[in-house]
């Protein structure tokens, strides 16, 4: 919001800019700006960003100017200007930064950018070569960073001094290194224990590199060779689950994946995410097995760049031929690894060649994953490049922490108008997992400078993340799994009024203690109504049936009244003869996921009935549809109840063929879930829905049901800023706490 500009007399302004405007060259951009106009006064970073006076008579224009433009990395949320007296300053300067309780924040990673890539292979430059070079549009920050405000001091750079050309650029404000507080060079700066020609020798000769990377340690092999490929999932423990590849240039991604526009223009954003492609099938098959889309990105860091270009032979080569996997140092599951004893003791039995350095990683963020869905951008998995960036609410809300849930995790924490979700965390099932969880939430409480009033947490009692919640001794505010699903749609579009919303999901505790998972809601300020929910299945084995397909398959067969051949057609399974038995008793759990009927459709058609890793049976399902899926009439809703049985009586034919089973299912399912939704739109009058839940990261279905629900003259609203899946929980989780705070507040009132 503006300040009166109108009034001002044209001499003197002062300015307040709110957002992303630290450490990323904004007081030196300014301070250009003050010199085109003319103009006397100072810029500063302060406590909430920057403050600027300007003087003269062009100060109009410099205000305009500001709204403009800006450096790469700015993100600018306010301007605030407001007219004072003139102090007669014909000089401007840029000033120390103002000291107080800190409401500014710090930017995301950000790759190379090109003016520094262009010094890393000038040989008169004096960051020739050198695997650190960074300024203020580009390199670390969020990892490097212990809190605010972001100063050397306080980064893992404070036990480096700077040579003097170093503090030179430093001091200069027409530099682009003015105040990058990570500036270093082959003097005074980090050094690399290994030389990138060794580093590329052994990729070229088939080994398994570690290289220490911005927010923790990668793996790095050739993708070509699948014998190096097999044998890092042998010491990985790494049995079927992807591996994404590094590209060493935009052009090269062609001769791999069918990419378009958007996929191309994402990859090549600040972020350098994974994006995932339609695959050539180019590469090792042990790369993505079974999987129609591959994950590519390109290099991140100067050291990336340099692997590329020696691999090459020549830095203009590099587009050409190479392709490497680089996947996360994460021995068992567990977190990314960042300390460099640690890494020296646990990739021993996995890497041939361990790379270190000697620059801390304070925050361990691993590569965000993203896709191209329907022209829009859906994450994956949200971390390096797109962390601790806010999601901007509808409204400013207390101060919450939300702690997520157990798979996938994020924490998020509310100050103000924003809401600051973590990096992904992952599982907290191992020590390590959970210890990373705790460091996060401290973390970024401590950065943010916040002290929560409440503490959102999941329904289920038992989870990793509730009983921690229990613990930090606040008041705590209990959220729905599901419903935390559609709350963080509707926080991410500033919804607080009503919304249908259908989360096709997993798992969730559910209100009524049951295991949910494919829920058609009525979402209205912080309360839920539950209008319907997939037909109830057996899930033989309890969370077994979660990890092998078959299972659910067979559960399948049974509520058919075709038990009979469960134990001919999954013979190969060990329990498959008792399971007919098993089903026949009423003490099996029921679940109404949409994941575990992904899962039986995968089961019926043969295409995975184990799982080695989550989600394997929805991906390769998907991985079979070869054109449009295709709709048939396979469903009844009774009650708010959807049944797909006559779809499953298709799917459970033999001699069916298993792309055309994916077809049919990816089809049938989307316009079964359009028609349910659409019947309680004309119940309700309702028309705006909310999509959420771990399957829709379905690309397929996703399209389809989005596509649907327009043409039904709805407005479906889905994901844009986080994934749909529980990465996106503790979002949710925070805006129907803080709805529920408000709520209260109102009520107080009026009491």
């Amino acid at each position: 919001m503006d300040g009166g500009t109108s009034a001002h007399d044209g001499r003197r302004l002062r300015l307040h800019v709110r957002g992303a405007v630290q450490g990323v060259g904004f007081r030196p951009h300014v301070y250009g700006l003050a010199t085109r106009y003319r103009l006397g006064g100072f810029v500063a970073n302060d406590p909430h960003g920057v403050v600027i006076e300007v003087e003269g008579e062009r100060a109009a224009d410099f205000v305009t100017a500001l709204r403009l433009e800006k450096p790469p990395l700015a993100r600018i949320d306010e301007i605030s200007v407001q007219p004072v007296g003139a102090v007669a300053s014909a000089e401007f300067c840029i000033r120390a930064s103002e000291q107080g309780r800190v409401s500014t924040r710090i930017v995301a990673d950000a790759a190379t950018c090109d003016e520094c890539l262009r010094e890393l292979f000038d040989p008169n430059s004096r960051f020739y070569r050198y695997p650190f070079i960074n300024c203020t549009h580009c390199g670390p920050r969020y990892t490097i960073a212990e809190r605010l405000p972001y100063d050397r001091a306080t980064t893992a750079m404070k036990g480096f001094a700077m040579c003097r050309a170093c503090a030179d650029d430093y001091a200069n404000p027409s530099s682009r290194r003015f105040h990058a507080e990570a500036i270093a060079c082959p003097d005074c700066g980090p050094r690399l224990s290994h030389e990138v020609a060794d580093i590329a020798a052994a990729i070229a000769g088939g080994k398994i590199v570690a290289i220490k990377g911005l927010g923790g340690y990668q793996l790095l092999c050739d993708a070509r060779d699948d014998d190096v490929v097999r044998r890092l999932r042998r010491r990985k423990q790494r049995d079927q689950k992807p591996f994404a590849v590094m590209v060493g240039s935009v052009e090269a991604v062609a001769h791999l994946a069918e990419a378009d526009a958007a996929e191309l223009a994402l990859l090549e954003t600040s972020p350098r995410p994974i994006v995932l492609m339609a695959s050539r099938q180019r590469l090792a098959p042990a790369i993505a097995p079974e999987l129609s889309r591959l994950g590519i990105m390109l290099p991140v860091t100067p050291l990336h760049h340099l692997i590329f270009e020696a691999l090459n032979g020549t830095q203009q080569r590099a587009c050409a031929s190479w392709a490497i996997v680089a996947t996360s140092a994460n021995p068992g599951g567990e977190p990314l690894l960042i300390d460099n004893g640690e890494a020296e003791r646990r990739l021993a039995g996995i890497a041939d060649l361990i790379v270190t350095h000697d620059r801390d990683i304070v925050t361990r963020a691993d590569d965000s994953v993203a896709a191209c869905v329907a022209g829009r951008t859906q994450f994956i998995r949200r971390a390096r490049g797109y962390v601790p960036d806010p999601v901007r609410l509808a409204r400013s809300v207390p101060p919450i922490l939300a702690v997520g849930g157990a798979l996938k995790s994020t924490v998020t924490v509310t100050r103000g108008n924003e809401a600051f979700v973590s990096q992904h965390i992952g599982d907290l099932d191992t020590a390590a997992g959970h210890r990373f969880f705790e460091e996060t939430v401290d973390h970024l409480l401590s950065t943010l400078d916040v002290e929560p009033v409440v503490i959102a947490h999941d329904l289920h009692p038992n989870m990793a993340s509730t009983r921690f919640a229990e613990s930090r001794g606040k008041p705590l505010i209990a959220v729905q799994h599901h419903h935390a699903h559609a709350a963080s749609v509707m926080a991410e579009h500033g919804v607080a009024d009503e919304v249908l919303a259908l989360v096709l999901d997993g798992f969730g505790y559910g209100s009524d203690g049951g295991n949910w998972g494919g829920e058609l809601l009525l979402c209205d300020g912080a309360q839920f109504r539950r209008l319907g929910h997939l037909a109830p299945m057996k899930m033989p084995g309890g969370d077994r049936a979660a990890r092998e397909p078959w299972r659910m398959a067979a559960s399948v067969l049974h509520g058919l009244r075709r038990g009979g051949v469960v134990a001919t057609r999954f013979g190969a399974q060990p329990q498959a003869a008792r399971l007919g038995t098993m089903l026949e008793h009423s003490g099996v759990p029921m679940t109404t996921s949409a994941g575990r009927m992904f899962d039986a459709a995968a089961g019926l058609l043969g295409l995975c009935p184990v799982q080695s890793y989550e989600g394997e049976a929805a991906m390769k399902l998907e991985a079979r549809v070869r054109t449009r899926p295709i709709a048939e009439d396979g469903w009844t809703i009774e009650n708010g109840v959807l049944s797909l049985s006559p779809l499953f009586a298709r799917l459970a034919d033999e001699t069916i063929d298993p792309a055309q089973g994916a077809e049919l299912f990816h089809g049938t399912l989307a316009t079964a879930c359009v028609d349910w939704i659409n019947r309680a739109a004309d119940a309700t009058g309702i028309t705006t829905v909310a999509l959420s839940g771990g399957c829709f990261l379905n690309a397929i279905l996703s399209a389809e049901i989005e596509r649907g629900c327009r043409a039904a003259g709805l407005t479906p609203l889905l994901q844009r800023q986080l994934p749909p899946n529980d990465g996106g929980l503790s979002l949710g989780q925070a805006w129907i706490a803080a709805l529920t705070l408000l709520e209260r507040q109102a009520l107080e009132g009026t009491a």
